[in-house]
């Protein structure tokens, strides 16, 4: 057990794809953390299968590596806007955080987010300047505009003394002077550590009070709860007090957008007794018999603990801490059962209960989530931060052998103090080549977004930056790679709500839909790829009421892809033509979310995803737009 004085807790934040993971990995390689017959993956601490694919961390993680008799406790954080809060609950565990910057693309609109949060923490943030090996980087300038980014966002004398460190995560090394010293190893990095983060204060001999800043699941105990210990000590066995807390007249049952004032109550409080206790070693969780102020701890046995639930001993009751922040869900979905002709061929939970049971299991550590009872019996309601956080729920769920169907994503409308109705607006950020911006200028104009500043980036890339509604970004993702051939990058960050801005025109073009069941012809596809992009090949099985393609005009266009070419006793004169295909566009499952309009549905099982109109019968269809049309005439 480390004393106090030789312990450092911080965090790595970072706008997305800038570089924390891999510096993870290189200070891992610099402690020899992992003994050297050891195999190590690259981005360690990816330790999920989604994350390592999409190159993105979803979930914060602890570790802890040791340098000269120190103890140094690393939270590796997201870098994605829809699981920022899992940023905003770690910083309440440290005492500064690792800022990186990417030399060439400089501060983002994460970069913002994160910093924001830590300062307004009173943290005092040490600077990396990551990256300084790729082409056409500029450290300087990035520097600079990190500057103006802390005296922007209303940092302190202290906060902007900032000490900085120049480097390349990837091939492990960090200088303080990029001119002068060599560049190699990060020693530079481990004695910024010790001289820049305050150990943790805390009094060993005081009453134990810890605070729960994150959540865990083990299928034995129940949920468990991470935090640091502020002060005091713990044995297992102990018995604690764990007080609930909440803000005061939250209006967040009736429409209203949730208030959160400064002041906040106690609200009901447990006596419970300490089973657990583990500590993280390297990137392994052991069990330990005691833990003491300093250290960042996870507790089994108290029922029903949740994210900011306070535990104190005797005597430290009045130190109640207030409640974190809860992020508050913006895109909602709904969950339905598989009611295509092909449903239970590939999956085995296919039915609305297992889906609930499934969402409750989530719900136990995901707590950006919400999920609500509907009045269909076949469906629930899914409220997330985003697309790509409910997209990552789907392709979990597909993953463990279950089938559903998803309808597309849906902002959640607030209403003010005076019923005015309010939407979720988002800052983005886009770095684009210059012949492309005029037609991104013009599709986010198109969709309400409303250009706040035009940056000429040098190189031929200009950066823009936009506020615009979230229901304007849903769909357009997809659109902008192909306006901007692939060479375009955007990011945005959620920044709150604003009054409605109208009618946002989404997807002008129509479906492709199969009239019948069977498998795909190239006779017919051929055909078809005349009016349309196809979004499958020759020999797929399709089923009356799936979307086989994208017509090129407005409207849906119903037709007949397993039709075969017609055999007569008669020779053709000359050879018949072989059938010439395009490549079809496949859509995963990223994709599919964001191109279906609102009447269709994405099918999604362990092998396939597949795009359908929620009612499959085109009499039905027909029927609906009938009394749709009746009800708009006021028939």
């Amino acid at each position: 057990m480390k004393s106090v004085d030789k312990i450092r807790n911080l965090a790595i934040i970072a706008h997305i794809d800038h570089g924390k993971t891999t510096l993870i990995d290189s200070i891992f390689k610099s402690t020899q953390t992992f003994r050297e017959s050891a195999q190590v993956e690259e981005r360690v601490m990816d330790n999920n299968e989604l994350e390592k694919e999409r190159g993105i961390t979803i979930r914060s993680k602890h570790c802890t590596v040791e340098w000269n008799d120190y103890l140094i406790n690393i939270m590796d954080t997201p870098g994605h806007a829809d699981f920022s809060g899992e940023v905003e609950r770690v910083l309440s565990m440290v005492d500064s955080v690792l800022l990186l910057v990417d030399a060439r693309e400089g501060p983002m609109p994460q970069t913002r987010y994160v910093l924001m949060r830590a300062l307004r923490l009173g943290l005092c943030p040490i600077v990396v300047v990551n990256k300084v090996d790729k082409p056409n980087c500029n450290p300087d300038n990035v520097l600079d505009k990190t500057f103006d980014l802390f005296v922007e966002l209303g940092a302190s004398d202290e906060q902007c003394d900032f000490p900085v460190l120049y480097g390349s995560g990837l091939s492990g090394w960090l200088v303080k002077d990029l001119e002068t010293d060599a560049h190699e190893g990060l020693e530079a990095l481990f004695e910024t550590i010790i001289e820049n983060v305050p150990a943790p204060a805390g009094d060993l001999d005081a009453p134990f009070l810890m605070q729960v800043s994150a959540l865990g699941w083990n299928d034995h105990i129940g949920r468990t709860g991470m935090g640091r210990v502020l002060q005091g000590r713990l044995k297992v066995g102990d018995t604690l007090t764990r007080i609930v807390t909440d803000w005061e007249d939250p209006e967040a049952h009736d429409g209203h957008i949730p208030i959160r004032g400064d002041k906040w109550f106690v609200k009901e409080s447990f006596q419970e007794k300490i089973g657990y206790l583990w500590m993280t070693h390297g990137l392994e969780i052991t069990t330990v018999d005691e833990v003491s102020a300093g250290n960042i701890v996870t507790i089994g046995g108290a029922k029903d603990v949740f994210i900011g639930n306070t535990f104190a001993a005797a005597g430290a009751q009045d130190k109640v801490l207030p409640p974190l922040e809860i992020e508050e869900p913006t895109v909602s979905m709904f969950f339905c059962v598989n009611t295509s002709p092909f449903a239970g061929q590939d999956g085995e939970a296919v039915t609305i209960r297992q889906i609930r049971t499934r969402l409750e299991k989530e719900l136990r550590t995901n707590v950006a989530l919400r999920i609500e009872e509907t009045d269909r019996s076949d469906a629930i309601k899914v409220s997330g931060r985003g697309e790509l956080h409910l997209a990552i729920l789907i392709e979990e769920m597909r993953r463990e052998g279950m089938e559903l169907c998803v309808s597309p994503p849906e902002i959640i409308v607030h209403l003010d103090s005076k019923g005015k109705s309010l939407e979720p607006f988002e800052e983005v950020t886009i770095d684009v080549p210059m012949e492309h911006q005029g037609v991104v200028i013009e599709k986010l104009a198109k969709r309400k977004g409303e250009l706040m500043h035009m940056h000429n980036e040098g190189l031929g890339t200009v950066r823009l930056e936009f506020k615009i509604p979230t229901r304007g970004l849903i769909g357009y993702r997809n659109e902008f790679l192909t306006d901007t051939r692939g060479l375009g990058i955007m990011s945005s960050r959620f920044m709150g709500y604003e009054s409605w801005c109208g009618d946002i025109p989404m997807r002008n073009r129509g479906s492709m839909i199969s009239m019948e069941m069977g498998e795909t012809t190239a006779y017919s596809l051929e055909n078809l790829q005349q009016r349309g992009t196809m979004f499958v090949g020759p020999t797929v099985s399709v089923y009356e009421g799936m979307i086989i393609g994208e017509y090129s005009r407005a409207g849906d266009l119903p037709c007949k892809p397993t039709k075969r070419k017609q055999l007569t006793n008669h020779r053709a004169s000359g050879r018949d033509h072989s059938d010439t295909l395009d490549v079809p566009r496949i859509l995963n499952l990223d994709t599919a979310l964001e191109w279906i309009n609102t009447d269709e549905l994405v099918e999604v099982t362990p092998k396939n995803i597949r795009v359908r109109k929620a009612m499959l019968s085109s009499e039905e269809r027909k029927k609906d737009d009938r009394r749709r049309n009746a009800v708009s005439a006021g028939v």
